[in-house]
């Protein structure tokens, strides 16, 4: 059973990051007019993105300002992803899998 929740809690955390990663790129795609919005799929993986993404993002747009029409709060959102990662592999799941099993 730990096993199983630790696995969950990496996946759920590796998708987290794909779906930031995914949500930039398409960000700078309708920026540099390779998309555009009229398209009716391209505009509802964006609006899934976009929902997927914006709670992950929205504390870290508080406090970290555009820098000059760059946004970089996906950068720090991956690397307070990859921390919680790392944190949690290394103290909640050994625990977690001695306990649970």
């Amino acid at each position: 059973m730990g096993t199983a929740i630790v696995w969950l809690v990496n996946t759920i955390l590796s998708l987290m990051t794909w779906a930031i990663i995914l949500s930039a790129i398409l960000s700078w795609l309708f920026a540099f007019d390779v998309i555009n919005h009229r398209n009716r799929f391209v505009n509802q993986v964006a609006s899934v993105l976009d929902a997927l993404t914006g709670p992950i993002l929205a504390p870290f747009r508080r406090f970290i300002p555009p820098l000059g029409g760059l946004d970089i709060t996906p950068i720090v959102a991956l690397l307070a992803i990859h921390f919680l990662r790392i944190l949690f592999n290394e103290m909640s799941a050994p625990f977690l899998i001695q306990v649970l099993g």
